[in-house]
């Protein structure tokens, strides 16, 4: 069938709306007509090449929609299923096998090779090949996706642009929290980047009993979301020369946990160095080299720093226990197919440094935005 898709062709390429050809489903896949896909960090990462992945390739792993066809295998959905979509995996190494999809030994073959688990594409242009990506390939119209990657939506009245992030940014960021850190009652956490996987962080740690919950952005707007949504305190790290010292004052010597969504290399640093003893912090962005002295940041005071995928969440179950509040909460900016570069170039506010009140504000998001939908002309929107 013929569909329109964002198609980057070369390293830090525009996207590119272009007709191309998807095949239909095999036995054990089903075919989506995207309603909405989250504009995430990896995808950012993926078309920079800080994550290598094969172009010319569809990007988007965060997708939502409408189940349009089932192949032949396929018992779980049917034609009509409302369906949100996460990453690809094996079902059969030993990872997979002992409920870890998330560390599948085939993760990143599956996920960043290019093709689809069985070594083949779907898309194609001209006869020639365009690579999938996460097994979904969500900046399109329709995306294939493999069955075991899919959670049908029994909620009729939810909207699919609220929930396509639940496959990403909201399970890592809410599953690093719930399935990996466990943060016991009363303990402390600080949050680097407020998009959507942070945001999901810190309402996971409101629910967990986190006594203080520090969010470190560039942005008012979304601190301020972040104490909304949870947040006792709130940095803005443009403005605070020391952040770790900051985290220190607040917390009266550092926190028991730190979790960093940017990516970037300081900001990791810094939420190293804002814990107290025997403190962990979880890297969950895709992030490049980084210079530590092992006996000062890290082992001197028995620190631990981890890499958390997909926040250990088994995406069936996951998805199921909380997408039923998720409409309530889920920050979102929602743009057009064609206008994702601008949502990659999002940027902020002018800045300040505060503890913050409960408040409400705009809900407006940098990190995570969205695409959706498909215009009145046909094209992809």
């Amino acid at each position: 069938m013929k569909m329109k898709a964002a198609v980057t062709w070369n390293i830090a390429d525009p996207f590119r709306i272009e007709e191309v050809d998807l095949a239909e489903p095999k036995d054990d896949e089903i075919l989506v007509k995207i309603a909405a896909c989250g504009v995430c960090h990896t995808d950012t990462a993926a078309r920079r090449q800080v994550i290598p992945a094969p172009l010319p390739a569809v990007l988007g792993h965060e997708g939502s929609g409408t189940v349009e066809a089932v192949g032949r295998s396929v018992r779980e959905f049917s034609v009509g299923d409302r369906v949100v979509m996460s990453f690809g995996f094996c079902g059969s190494c030993r990872n997979c096998l002992s409920g870890h999809q998330h560390a599948c030994e085939n993760f990143n073959a599956i996920n960043f090779g290019g093709v689809m688990p069985d070594g083949t594409t779907r898309i194609s242009k001209d006869g020639k090949p365009i690579h999938s990506f996460f097994g979904q390939s969500g900046f399109a119209q329709y995306a294939v996706v493999s069955a075991a990657s899919a959670v049908r939506l029994p909620w009729k009245d939810l909207d699919l642009k609220v929930v396509a992030p639940l496959g990403c940014g909201i399970q890592t960021g809410a599953g690093a929290v719930l399935n990996r850190l466990r943060p016991e009652f009363g303990s402390g956490i600080v949050v680097f980047g407020c998009g959507a996987v942070g945001m999901s962080a810190i309402m996971a740690a409101r629910i967990s009993g986190c006594e203080r919950i520090i969010a470190v952005d560039i942005k008012d707007s979304n601190l301020d979301l972040a104490v909304e949504l949870g947040a006792t305190h709130a940095i803005n790290s443009m403005n605070t020369p020391d952040v770790a010292a900051a985290v220190k004052e607040i917390t009266g010597g550092g926190a028991e946990y730190s979790i960093d969504t940017t990516g970037i290399p300081s900001s990791v640093k810094n939420a190293l160095a804002c814990l107290r003893f025997l403190g962990t912090c979880a890297v969950l962005g895709a992030t490049g080299d980084i210079t530590l002295n092992i006996q000062q940041e890290l082992m001197g005071e028995a620190k631990s720093l981890i890499g958390i995928v997909e926040g250990d969440a088994i995406p069936k179950l996951y998805s199921e226990a909380v997408q039923s509040q998720t409409h309530r909460v889920l920050p979102r900016r929602a743009l057009p197919l064609r206008q994702n570069d601008r949502i990659l170039s999002l940027r902020g506010d002018k800045h300040r440094v505060r503890r913050t009140p409960q408040r409400q504000r705009d809900q407006g998001c940098a990190h995570h935005g969205m695409i959706h939908g498909t215009e009145k002309t046909g094209t992809a929107a």
